[in-house]
């Protein structure tokens, strides 16, 4: 009896479950482009090509985590709960995360203060040092540059 009430009181946030590190990295992007209060198209985009990119999805598998991105996105308190699951990966993949989520807040051709402060907050949790951020946002800056107006 009294572990069904213990069970009804615990909280069932994706921290305390298990959870794929790839569709926390999908949330933690989902967090990034919704943190201004608007999410595009063109952002939701900008996340299913880094999946496919960092990971190699085929464009089914990329669509099937985002969404699941999205959703736990929406159901999101905090960072912590997906970048619990994100640190199991290797410190080039947490770096690469950290360079996407910059990709993904720039690709509105919008330099918020608030999706920065919000990277340097993910970083931090992930163990991703100042230089490794800053030389990801640099990357991230020059492929943005570097692609076609989005208008």
């Amino acid at each position: 009896m009294m572990n069904a009430i213990k069970r009804l009181f615990t909280p069932r946030t994706p921290a305390l479950k298990g959870m794929d590190p790839q569709v926390a990295a999908a949330a933690l992007m989902v967090e990034a482009a919704l943190i201004d209060g608007v999410y595009v198209n063109i952002e939701s985009d900008m996340i299913a090509e880094i999946l496919l990119e960092a990971f190699g999805f085929d464009a089914d598998k990329a669509d099937n985590v985002l969404a699941e991105g999205e959703a736990l996105a929406e159901e999101a308190v905090d960072s912590f709960q997906f970048t619990r699951h994100v640190k199991k990966l290797a410190m080039a993949e947490r770096v690469s995360i950290i360079e996407g989520l910059y990709r993904v807040a720039l690709s509105d051709g919008d330099k918020s203060p608030v999706e920065e402060a919000y990277i340097r907050q993910v970083a931090s949790l992930l163990y991703v040092d100042d230089v490794s951020r800053a030389g990801a946002r640099q990357r991230a800056e020059a492929r943005i540059a570097g692609s076609p107006d989005p208008a």
